[in-house]
């Protein structure tokens, strides 16, 4: 297939198209660089061996948009761009509802006009809000999300899924929509080579590209946001799967996508909670010394318990996280051992 992954210069977009390359698919690329380097696909070049189509463009820009994907009439969209902050974007609601809203329908009215059909879109477990308890299955109800990026997925979910509805109903749509709906827990990690990894622009917003900023020296020390919540060490606790499973992840779901209409949701998680404390732990290992860190106050926007059942994606897709805290560990300490400035050395 022919497949189309807009914000693919970012983390998790890089890391998918190799996986993609490698499982025989073709790749083009659109990204504005407002958090991701074209040097991360250049690495992906490098690493796969084939050459990916790259465009530089706002997809929030319908002419541009228009014009790339009349180019490229791919197969199947994935939907990475957007921008991904709890943090930030209880600072900046207003960018993170213009930027991500925007972006996703803009792309839904150029499929409408080109008749393009398949679409995965990366999610978030923030849909889950904090009206649940762990661990997270696709028939529960979408929540009230604690921040507004968690609300920018919410809503763009909505969107795709009340789109697909009308497309079934045919009108203005060509074809019924195939919307795959990938709700993500906490990427980390990086490809095994070291040639590509998680570079934020600025401070970072996550915790393993904070901790493995301090562990090359690029950072003092690391916050942790809180340590009297009601967990066995006092930190909050999530469910971080390897960039690499997420990335294949993608691949079945694309190829899932295919051929078929509806709408399907599906966790990509490890179904294992870590705490913050257990992370800065286990990358201290990995790294060979300790990682400083202090106790700050709890963040707003944070949630106690994040985790996954994927038990769905495993029955339906053939998927299943491989990789554990371990190979996390060693490899974004690979890649920020080799790249101690990101993709800027």
């Amino acid at each position: 297939m022919n497949i189309l992954l807009t914000g693919g210069a970012g983390y998790i977009g890089s890391h998918t198209a190799v996986s993609l390359i490698e499982a025989g698919h073709d790749v083009a690329v659109v990204d504005d660089y407002s958090n991701s380097s074209d040097e991360a696909v250049k690495r992906v070049e490098k690493i796969t061996g084939r050459s990916v189509n790259l465009y530089e463009a706002d997809v929030a820009d319908k002419k541009k948009a228009m014009e790339i994907l009349k180019k490229e009439m791919p197969d199947c969209i994935i939907h990475f761009a957007g921008l991904k902050s709890v943090g930030e974007s209880i600072e900046k609601p207003i960018e993170y509802y213009r930027n991500n809203i925007d972006t996703t329908l803009t792309l839904l009215e150029c499929m409408r006009e080109l008749g393009l059909s398949n679409i995965v879109f990366s999610s978030s477990a923030t849909v889950y809000g904090d009206d649940h308890t762990p661990p997270f299955t696709e028939e529960m109800s979408k929540g009230m999300c604690t921040n507004p990026y968690g609300w920018t997925k919410w809503m763009q979910e909505q969107m795709l899924d009340d789109a697909q509805t009308a497309s079934e109903k045919g009108g203005d749509w060509k074809k019924p929509l195939s919307v795959v709906l990938l709700r993500y827990f906490n990427p980390v990690g990086a490809h095994e080579s070291g040639l590509i990894g998680e570079d934020p622009q600025g401070i970072p917003n996550n915790l393993m590209p904070y901790i493995s900023q301090v562990a090359v020296g690029r950072r003092e020390k690391l916050t942790v946001f809180g340590d009297d919540y009601d967990t066995p060490d006092g930190t909050c606790r999530r469910d971080y799967i390897h960039v690499m499973d997420l990335a294949e992840g993608h691949v079945a779901a694309a190829e899932y996508a295919a051929g078929r209409s509806g709408t399907e949701i599906f966790n990509l998680g490890t179904g294992t909670p870590y705490s913050v404390l257990e992370m800065v732990n286990a990358f201290s290992k990995a790294c060979g010394h300790e990682v400083a860190y202090e106790i700050g106050p709890r963040r707003a926007g944070d949630v106690q318990d994040s985790w996954s059942d994927a038990t769905k994606a495993e029955k339906v897709l053939g998927w299943a996280a491989k990789r554990g805290i371990e190979e996390i560990c060693r490899d974004a300490w690979n890649w920020q051992s080799q790249n101690p400035n990101g993709y800027n050395n």
